[in-house]
């Protein structure tokens, strides 16, 4: 099945932002700090205005009137410096010119005092007793409701923006466990690394704001610039073309208000777009510290698990509190518990923004879960996977008291990895081992309502219109094979209409693997609602119920006799026909009952297995195999399913093995395409193998589920484990880079002989 937007893509004709041109465009470019805190004295800009070529400078001087700083649940980033910088690349002034160069010249000349603070590079000196505060007086916040045994709190220490807590089942649990154990976790900084940068173009009139830009969410991008911009949000209008990969760092205010300001000062539209060195300053991935006390019996059964995460927010809050409720509500995994507590901060840091990243908290959460079941396997004498299948829920059980069951049987899963992998019965090979893990997570977003409207002409075209974002991820084709099922049609008769928020059906935000199973299920039910006044038209027409007719290929059919539509709309309408449309919405539904105020949609599950050779002299380790496989319930489209099953397995080896965030106090040490190691063709394992799995329990379309985030999960765990088992070194700390694991080798104890692995356990190294 072709993807319906291949042919735009790979021709080159599909337009991005990037790509696009107004008359009398202007180009942006943006003065960073180069503090990572500092306070900012002044800031002249005359001379920069002077530059041939300039239309407009931006700095604080010129915010008068707007609401200046945006965020989720804090509002504490502004559009440009205020009182402080809190970052290396903090924006502190913005120029508009007839070109980039011009732009680059004025900047040059823009006149900044700094006064040096001291910076806080990391958890440990944020968290520090008379730490210096990046934010001394509280932003504007809020608190969403959480139900049953949930709750967030605004700034509960200095230097903590957010923290959200779970805790259910009985606390007194722990003195009947026969083991308890605790293990910290170290989990690395990741940039989004997509192709296409941020970018804004910008048409800002006194009585119309229009912008075209990259981003995923644009109903509620919409919403926040009108409240920064102090405008009804109806004068408003956002366009998405194309979107060149997000990953989730795509979402609320990035590149937008300083592109509109610009236009506003300039009367003339205006280009904002990052380079790639830029998109480093701009949002990151979570960096985390993961504490984790699990409670067990002799024979392996799980009582009880506390856990604390500290996740690294940089200097604004942005998606962190999300983030936040995320990886700590996800903490438990798919594991059967007494007793769960857990908390996730989110601490200030003077590094780039950290914000929402495929897989969401879940990442973070599932590298310390699945790892530390292992460790207790091997220190119990049990194999990984007989520990795992002993604890994992069952089908339908629910995830906690007052949640949805999970809908998808994980032993059949792991089975299916574990069988591929050849994980039993193996022969031992010194230096190889193999390792299982399992990714789990709520999909479908918390609350998330999604519209979506199908309209059906004359000749039987179909048209879909939602505000789910084509990023690449196949959703204009998925969506479009719905209501083709639906009306009977062949996909190639139907179109995604392109995104604009005047005449688009809202929707909350391309984001949790909601695509299919959120929106799709709106775009079935507009689609069901369309066909039922065709029918109802025909009907009338034809002189019978509307249950006697079917439809298929624009065409009703009565007792075996073909009556084709458009003629019969010609004679009503006239020559000029008509269009029949329908509405669809969704939403979960809400109950206090669900710790997040909503049951989940659906669980996104997946497990992987990987077979690894390590290097004892260097610590260099290779993948020889990786499995990975989704439950999708049913699979809409099975190649677009298995691309994204496989994109998100080879961002989670790069996890495993490369990638990483490097700082020196506050400077960003590799913030650019070349010095930042990603997975390339080479570094795919030499056996790669990807499983979709259709268990057929999905909520969605035909029994569909979301996909896309889940595969990325369990990666670096299985890779962390079959290192273990090939060597009896643990490496806490990600990626498992060779200078991480030969001090983990150096440092292994041999003692308890010879393990699962073919190697002792007691060698534990996090650095």
């Amino acid at each position: 099945m072709t993807r319906a937007d291949a042919p735009a893509k790979t021709t080159g004709t599909a337009r991005y932002t990037a790509d696009l041109r107004l008359p009398g465009m202007l180009h942006a470019k943006t003065l960073r700090s180069p503090h990572a805190h500092a306070r900012l004295v002044s800031v002249d800009a005359s001379r920069a205005r002077a530059v041939p070529g300039v239309r407009a400078v931006l700095t604080r001087d010129d915010l008068a009137g707007l609401a200046p700083t945006y965020g989720y649940f804090i509002k504490d980033q502004p559009i440009v410096a205020i009182d402080r910088v809190r970052y290396v690349g903090d924006v502190v002034a913005a120029v508009a010119a007839e070109d980039e160069a011009a732009a680059l010249r004025a900047l040059e000349l823009v006149d900044v005092v700094y006064e040096p603070l001291p910076d806080v590079p990391d958890i440990d000196t944020a968290l520090a007793a008379g730490a210096p505060e990046l934010f001394e007086d509280a932003p504007p916040g809020t608190v969403p409701p959480y139900g049953t045994g949930a709750s967030g709190h605004l700034r509960p220490r200095p230097n903590v923006c957010y923290e959200f807590r779970y805790e259910t089942g009985p606390d007194d649990v722990w003195d009947a466990c026969d083991h308890v154990f605790e293990d910290t976790f170290t989990f690395s900084r990741m940039n989004h690394f997509h192709l296409e940068p941020f970018v804004t173009v910008a048409d800002a009139r006194a009585d119309r704001i229009e912008i075209w830009t990259s981003t995923q969410n644009p109903f509620p991008l919409r919403k926040e610039l009108a409240r920064v911009l102090n405008v009804p949000e109806s004068r408003i209008r956002v366009n998405v073309p194309y979107v060149g990969g997000g990953f989730g760092s795509k979402h609320n205010c990035k590149t937008e208000p300083i592109a509109i300001l610009l236009s506003l000062m300039a009367g003339r539209p205006v280009r904002y777009c990052l380079t790639t060195e830029e998109g480093f300053l701009t949002l990151s991935q979570h960096a985390a510290r993961i504490r984790v006390k699990t409670g067990v019996m002799a024979d392996g059964t799980f009582v009880a698990r506390e856990s604390e995460v500290l996740l690294d927010a940089g200097a604004y809050s942005d998606g962190s509190p999300l983030v936040a409720e995320k990886a700590g509500y996800r903490m438990p995994g798919p594991y059967r518990w007494r007793h769960v507590r857990s908390s996730c901060s989110c601490v200030m840091t003077t590094t780039t923004p950290a914000g929402p990243f495929r897989g969401f908290g879940a990442t973070q959460t599932t590298w310390a879960s699945e790892s530390q079941v292992d460790m207790i396997a091997r220190r119990l004498g049990m194999d990984p996977y007989d520990l795992r299948v002993k604890n994992l829920k069952a089908l339908g059980e629910p995830f906690v008291p007052g949640e949805s069951g999970i809908d998808s049987d994980m032993t059949e899963g792991l089975d299916l990895v574990a069988g591929e992998l050849g994980y039993h019965g193996r022969a031992r090979v010194p230096y190889r081992g193999m390792g299982l893990a399992i990714g789990f997570k709520d999909g479908g977003g918390v609350n998330k309502p999604a519209q979506a409207r199908v309209k059906v002409s004359t000749n039987g075209d179909v048209y879909v219109g939602s505000g789910t974002v084509e990023i690449g991820q196949g959703a204009s084709t998925t969506l479009c094979e719905v209501a083709a099922r639906v009306l009977g049609v062949p996909r190639d008769r139907v179109s995604y209409a392109p995104i604009n928020t005047d005449a688009t059906p809202f929707d909350q935000g391309t984001n949790a693997s909601s695509g299919i199973t959120v929106m799709g299920t709106a775009v079935q039910r507009a689609a069901e609602a369309v066909k039922a006044r065709i029918l109802d038209f025909a009907a009338g027409r034809l002189g019978c119920d509307p249950a006697d007719l079917t439809l298929e290929h624009w065409a009703v059919s009565l007792k075996g006799e073909r009556h084709p539509l458009a003629p019969m709309i010609m004679q009503v309408f006239g020559g000029t026909g008509f269009e029949f449309s329908g509405e669809g919405f969704f939403k979960a539904p809400n109950s206090h009952d669900a710790p997040l105020e909503a049951p989940c949609v659906f669980w996104e599950t997946s497990w992987a297995g990987a077979e690894v050779e390590v290097d004892p002299e260097t610590g260099q380790v290779t993948v020889l195999q990786l499995i990975v496989s989704g439950d999708v319930g049913k699979a809409v489209d099975a190649q677009i399913v298995r691309g994204q099953d496989e994109g998100a397995a080879v961002m989670g080896l790069g996890q495993a093995l490369f990638e990483e965030m490097r700082y020196d106090r506050g400077d960003l040490l590799n913030g650019e395409a070349l010095d930042y190691r990603v997975p390339l063709a080479e570094d795919l394992p030499q056996r790669f193998v990807s499983i979709t799995q259709e268990q057929g329990h999905g909520p969605g379309p035909f029994g569909a589920k979301g996909a896309g985030e889940g595969t990325m999960l369990p990666i670096a765990a299985a890779v962390a484990n079959a290192v273990h088992d090939a060597t009896g070194a643990r490496v806490t700390t990600l990626p498992l880079t060779p200078p991480r694991l030969l001090t983990a080798l150096q440092a292994r104890s041999w003692e308890g002989g010879q393990g699962v692995g073919g190697a002792g356990y007691w060698g534990r190294v996090g650095l």
